[in-house]
């Protein structure tokens, strides 16, 4: 896959993060361009979701900084993010069960418009609830899933609730749109399909992907970047990942130097994941 040829649109620089006596991130750094679907990857405990948790909000760093479109973003709140255009979606997926699937989704488009920063999205400057409607359901459609939207999220299968948790950070039209493990619980064809959304999603928005499986990640993404044990082990396109001899050490431990097998690995298994949450 080609990388798009624009500048950063964000950046991580030099973030350092520590809990207590424990490094959980160390000097790490990456950049995503505008349009890019960029990747983070490593092993359990690499500190994938402690960057998640930065980039969101939810941790500050110890040192570094975060960047969008050059301005210093760091300082920023989780509720704050969406009127800076930034959305996200979590592994909890964060739906209300008391509310329908159109009302969850139209939260995202309101959250946009009381953060004043419309864009011209709704052509409005103050809450309308017919026509933040008539955007919600236009998100349903594209993901074809507008045949739920007056049920409820806790009637629904868990693939389809994740497309409403998908569909109400995209009304929202974010410029960066931040997935954590979009594809848990997700079959082979479902996540087949996830691919192919998300790859249609650089359309309209950056994507940070964090996700432990690798096909889905080595088949959408422009670039990727690697952690483990907090620090950035590699960088770059997801041909030169899956043959960096420091990813396959980070995955593979000493099976790289005695295993004559040892290029078939999570990096290039269609099957491989990895469980349980990281640090």
């Amino acid at each position: 896959m080609q990388m798009p040829g624009e500048g950063p649109l964000f950046a991580v620089e030099g973030v350092s993060v520590r809990f207590g006596g424990v490094r959980a991130l160390e000097d790490v750094s990456l950049e995503v361009a505008p349009h890019e679907v960029h990747g983070v990857i490593g092993p359990n405990g690499a500190g994938k979701t402690t960057l998640f948790n930065v980039v969101c909000g939810f941790v500050s760093p110890g040192e570094g900084e975060l960047r969008l479109r050059g301005k210093t973003i760091d300082a920023l709140r989780p509720h704050q993010l969406a009127g800076h255009g930034i959305a996200r979606t979590l592994q909890g997926l964060g739906l209300f069960e008391k509310m329908t699937v159109l009302d969850n989704v139209m939260v995202g488009a309101d959250r946009l418009a009381r953060a004043g920063f419309v864009r011209g999205l709704l052509g409005l400057g103050h809450r309308d609830d017919a026509r933040l409607a008539a955007k919600a359901r236009e998100v349903l459609g594209e993901l074809g899933i507008e045949s739920y939207a007056a049920r409820y999220p806790g009637s629904l299968p868990y693939p389809i609730r994740k497309k409403v948790a998908l569909a109400r950070a995209l009304v929202a039209e974010p410029e960066l749109l931040l997935l954590d493990e979009p594809a848990s619980g997700l079959s082979a064809e479902e996540m087949s399909e996830l691919g192919e959304i998300i790859a249609g999603l650089t359309e309209r928005t950056a994507v940070m992907l964090v996700e432990h499986h690798m096909d889905l990640v080595m088949s959408v993404c422009h670039r990727i970047t690697v952690l483990d044990f907090g620090r950035v082990i590699a960088a770059g396109t997801p041909d030169e990942i899956r043959n960096d001899p420091a990813v396959l050490a980070a995955y593979l431990g000493d099976q790289v130097e005695h295993d004559d097998n040892a290029e078939v690995h999570p990096l290039v298994s269609t099957n491989a994941t990895a469980d349980g949450e990281d640090a």
